[in-house]
């Protein structure tokens, strides 16, 4: 299960590729963060999505009215979701931030994981969370996807079990819920994965 990972370059990765052909490209806002939000009721909210990618989830929650910092380890990969947005007239503050060494000081009502956690090997796990609990605000949610243990793939990030993310996060959040589903994007079939939606403790 936790076998170290081999993962890419993604500054490499995302001046090489387009982002349209990569395996977590999903141009919607997530089903199960849609879920979630109407779930707990949250609009207009300030939100970090952390790991952005693309930048498709900072957009679709920018075009729903939210108030969205997005922030990657690649600076290519943020012009590159900066200049689509820009086409919108949406207004997203992009940021290049290594989320193990973050310079953002700001708290957030939520922030949305959608593939950033997972890739970090068990050592640097307790260094994330010390920094994203810091980003959160007091009752304030951690929306997290990752791969789930149900995942058959060689390859791709580190996988877990619901009481794994329980025994990572329940020090510091609340764990409301911990769903099986799919990580939403170009492979097929989709790969499993957990939605945790984990609060503030």
């Amino acid at each position: 299960m936790n076998q170290r990972r081999e993962l890419p370059d993604w500054e490499q990765l995302y001046q090489e590729k387009d982002v349209e052909s990569m395996p977590w490209f999903n141009p919607d806002l997530d089903p199960d963060l849609d879920q979630a939000l109407t779930q707990l009721k949250l609009h207009s909210s300030t939100a970090l999505d952390l790991g952005t990618g693309p930048g498709t989830q900072a957009i679709a929650l920018a075009q729903r009215g939210f108030q969205v910092t997005a922030t990657d380890l690649s600076t290519t990969a943020i012009q590159k979701a900066q200049r689509v947005a820009q086409e919108k007239g949406l207004d997203i503050s992009w940021k290049q931030d290594d989320i193990l060494n973050s310079t953002l000081n700001q708290e957030f009502d939520f922030v949305l994981d959608r593939g950033c956690f997972h890739v970090f090997p068990p050592e640097r796990r307790p260094d994330y969370m010390q920094v994203v609990v810091n980003l959160i605000k007091p009752q304030g949610y951690l929306f997290l996807k990752c791969f789930s243990h149900l995942e058959t793939r060689p390859e791709g990030p580190y996988r877990f079990t619901p009481d794994e993310i329980k025994e990572i996060f329940g020090g510091q959040f609340n764990v409301l819920s911990v769903k099986e589903t799919v990580y939403h994007g170009t492979l097929s079939p989709l790969p499993r994965a957990l939605f945790c939606i984990l609060q503030k403790s």
